[in-house]
């Protein structure tokens, strides 16, 4: 993991059944062909979502039903998707959704928009007819607490598939989490109470496990970083980045070389995420390697393995979903209001998201780290402008996550040259007044800031983990 090139994550595992009811089959034998016809230029659809798709076929019967079931099972699929294509019974999907222990989306396509009523027997009509079981299986699901989801429309109605889209993402966040493994290094930045992590809550709520390293785990890989692969990744520093005047030769030199290490550790613990913190002592090599951090996280966060300071797992896992849909994901704070113009400013020191940056990121040369110990080289930037979404994880009381969701657009306007990242976003309201609502939430002071609007796609993911959301708004 030495290159700058983005970690491509494993696809999700999408199970795909169609069915109606066999008892039609017989009285009308144009019938299934056309379903069947249906259910293969769905199958097709879905295979253009970036997912391995498990298309166990057609159903007709509670029989075939539960050998459907049996198959999506032993897949170990991370979304099941059931196809109405006319009526049928829901003792034919209620086994596969008891079973799989995925999420079940069940979507509604008729073979076009509306029927040729004039012209139609029943037997074409029941091709249009699979909204007709929908509410018995919501009623089902319901009865038997198995969280209900679905998408009606036709064959080719591109509003249907993008909400499909949006599905497929959501379970691909979901499995990432399920299945990520997200490191945790260093100690508490003192005295943030609101940073504070049980680690146990995490695999509580969204699964997966958090690796508790140590600096030294950095440290000793750090030290057996050639001289060649050091001046290898200085020179993907000055690809990457446009270098100010301040940039001392001696602190970058040890930016590229812990950069390095840091690519080893995470490669050699298998993580997907990363939050650290370490204060130091004097210029010791823990202050130093803490120092040293901003350079290796932020090229880590570009390529997909979201690295966020002070020890902000919650924050990291923010970068994550937000990373995963595509919406790149910078660690972030608030830095001030400008009610002359009407923004929120916003960014933080440290480790950034380089894919969303509105140009050549800057590395700037401090002396100095604001409320931090060491010094060094820093990242400098503002997001590209246009729609964002700020999202961050809220913990309430009974340690349950929950998701706080904003909308707004960066825009142009005069930004700090201190080696933070800054954005300006406007979210259509009074600055304060959106402040204050964002703060009310429960959010910590940290949270990612990410490019487009997210809200449809983050409450998708929620629903699909069981976190509430709550939606800032002006």
């Amino acid at each position: 993991m030495s290159t700058f090139t983005r970690i491509t994550p494993p696809k999700i595992k999408v199970g795909l059944v169609a069915g109606g009811l066999g008892a039609y089959w017989p009285q009308f034998p144009d019938l299934l062909p056309q379903l069947q016809r249906s259910a293969a230029r769905v199958s097709e659809r879905m295979r253009g979502l970036d997912a391995e798709i498990v298309d166990v076929g057609f159903i007709s019967d509670a029989q075939e039903g539960a050998a459907a079931a049996e198959k999506l099972r032993a897949e170990g699929c991370d979304l099941i998707v059931g196809f109405l294509t006319t009526y049928m019974t829901a003792t034919m999907l209620v086994p596969i959704a008891q079973r799989s222990g995925a999420p079940v989306l069940l979507i509604n396509l008729q073979p076009t928009e509306s029927m040729d009523h004039a012209t139609f027997d029943t037997g074409q009509w029941l091709a249009y007819c699979g909204a007709c079981p929908l509410p018995e299986m919501a009623n089902a699901f319901t009865r038997l607490g198995i969280p209900f989801r679905s998408v009606s429309g036709y064959l080719e109605d591109e509003r249907a598939w993008d909400k499909i889209g949006r599905w497929v993402r959501a379970a691909g966040v979901r499995a990432a989490l399920r299945r990520g493994r997200h490191g945790l290094m260093g100690h508490l930045y003192p005295g943030m109470l609101d940073v504070a992590t049980d680690l146990t809550l995490v695999s509580a709520n969204f699964g997966g496990h958090v690796e508790v390293l140590e600096f030294d785990d950095l440290r000793v890989r750090v030290e057996k970083v050639s001289d060649a692969d050091a001046a290898q990744r200085i020179e993907l520093a000055r690809e990457v980045f446009e270098l100010a005047d301040s940039v001392n030769e001696d602190d970058l030199a040890w930016a590229a070389r812990v950069s390095v290490g840091l690519d080893r550790l995470v490669e050699e613990f298998e993580l997907d995420s990363l939050a650290y913190y370490h204060r130091g002592l004097d210029g010791e090599i823990h202050e130093r390697l803490g120092a040293g951090m901003i350079l290796g996280a932020s090229l880590l966060t570009a390529r997909g393995v979201p690295a966020a300071g002070e020890y902000e797992l919650r924050t990291s896992l923010a970068m994550l979903i937000m990373d995963r849909l595509g919406a790149g994901g910078s660690f972030t704070e608030l830095q001030a209001l400008d009610f002359h113009r009407g923004h929120v400013e916003m960014g933080h020191d440290g480790p950034a998201h380089l894919a969303i940056s509105s140009r050549r990121p800057l590395l700037r040369g401090l002396g100095v780290y604001h409320g931090k110990r060491g010094w060094g080289v820093s990242v400098e930037f503002d997001v590209t402008r246009g729609p964002v979404t700020t999202f961050g994880l809220r913990q309430s009381r009974d340690g349950r996550y929950g998701f706080v969701v904003s909308e707004g657009e960066v825009v142009e306007g005069p930004l700090l040259r201190i080696g933070n990242t800054t954005s300006r976003v406007d979210f259509g309201c009074d600055p304060g007044e959106w402040t204050d609502a964002w703060s009310a939430s429960g959010i910590s002071h940290h949270w990612a800031l990410g490019t487009g609007h997210r809200a449809a796609d983050l409450r998708a993911t929620a629903d699909l983990l069981g976190a509430e959301v709550t939606h800032i708004q002006p």
